[in-house]
């Protein structure tokens, strides 16, 4: 057979074993006492997958071909090769969410995901379910109570469609970094689709998570939920002036920065100061030399996290962190990488990685197949597959 036609009957194949896995039983009984921290074994050294299901640069939008090519079973076996437990599958609801019928998922594009997380699940590998929304959805549930509503009537059905699978390798996150200003109301709807995620899956973990931008900070305001089967998440891109040097979304000033030192210190930022022409911008950088941020500093903030996990007895993962590779000098961005991980593992919280071939990834593709960043690789602790023979 051609390679092309070889791979659509492949991915076929890999629908129609996605529809017996979903075909079995719904598990009805909820989990056991301390599941949660016991499933932290399955979320130790993770990679977000962040635009299979999410952020398509493609402006006409997610298609058949993209999502049968964008990641393959050979990105996943590289994944688990190179030391990865599990993948963060980011999720833009969009396309499967139906306004007034918002548990009438759209079965066509839930088939693409049913085959994807088969995918990832067979090669030995745990999922979290991330709804990635992007701001216009997340600004419906800052402002429109019956939005809540339905999103909780999409969580419901999307639980109860994925409930036959083991609770012990699917994870559902209710939405990444929600935007909400006002962390009151986001504790509140919160609340509201734990709940009705237990309606359709009483057995699986939930990842929940703080206001605002997922920050330590937004994390460390909450107050636990009433329910033991949850993990708390939070994201760790401390400090930003660093970590999102170059990027062309959020703060303008950042496209200006390239170079930016990491440690930090008063003497190394200078060169630097004259890349923004806004004197408060300028601030900014002078203040990141001032905070002179090392490993000892990103521990001291990881150790705010710690506390409140402590304090609480709740377990916590940090699912994303990472350095924008466009600008910034790949050793000094190692080095980042290198602390946080080392913080996160010296305190046994399990994280991921932002992300597996973006613009903050552990691969490249030079020729479009994927190859690991060996710098990268070790900043994290993962070790280089083996070449093929």
């Amino acid at each position: 057979m051609r390679p092309r036609f070889s791979f659509l009957v492949s991915f076929v194949l890999l629908l129609l074993g996605a529809q017996n896995c979903f075909s079995q039983s719904t598990k009805t009984s909820p989990a056991e006492p301390g599941a949660a921290q016991l499933r932290l074994a399955h979320l130790r050294h993770g990679i977000n997958l962040s635009d299979w299901f999410s952020q398509y640069p493609n402006s006409q939008g997610y298609t058949k071909e993209y999502f049968e090519t964008a990641i393959t079973p050979r990105d996943l076996a590289l994944i688990h090769e190179m030391g990865f437990d599990h993948v963060r599958l980011c999720l833009n609801p969009q396309p499967m969410f139906r306004l007034h019928q918002a548990d009438q998922i759209a079965s066509d594009y839930l088939g693409y995901v049913d085959a994807a997380v088969k995918m990832i699940l067979d090669q030995g590998l745990a999922v979290e379910l991330d709804i990635h929304a992007g701001p216009g959805f997340k600004k419906k549930l800052a402002t429109e109570d019956d939005f809540v509503e339905q999103f909780a009537d999409f969580w419901r059905a999307l639980a109860r469609h994925f409930s036959p699978l083991d609770p012990n390798l699917l994870f559902f996150e209710i939405l990444n970094e929600p935007e909400l200003h006002d962390p009151y109301r986001w504790y509140g709807i919160e609340a509201k689709l734990v709940t009705a995620i237990r309606q359709g899956a009483p057995a699986n973990t939930i990842i929940v998570t703080g206001a605002h931008w997922s920050d330590d900070d937004d994390l460390v305001f909450l107050e636990p939920l009433r329910d033991g089967n949850l993990i708390y998440t939070f994201h760790f891109y401390e400090p930003h002036i660093f970590t999102h040097q170059g990027a062309t979304w959020s703060e303008n000033y950042w496209h200006f920065l390239k170079g930016v030192p990491y440690p930090s210190t008063p003497e190394n930022v200078q060169k630097i100061e004259t890349q923004t022409p806004d004197a408060i911008h300028r601030l900014a950088i002078v203040r990141y030399g001032m905070d002179r941020w090392n490993a000892a500093r990103i521990d001291a903030e990881i150790t705010q996290v710690v506390d409140w996990a402590r304090h609480w007895n709740v377990p916590v993962i940090c699912n994303e962190f990472g350095v924008h590779r466009k600008t910034a000098d790949p050793k000094d961005r190692a080095a980042w990488i290198n602390d946080v991980r080392t913080a996160l593992e010296k305190h046994n919280i399990g994280w991921a990685m932002w992300d597996y071939s973006g613009n903050f990834g552990v691969v490249t593709r030079p020729s479009g197949t994927s190859v690991p960043d060996e710098q990268t690789m070790r900043a994290l602790g993962r070790a280089l597959p083996l070449a093929p023979k």
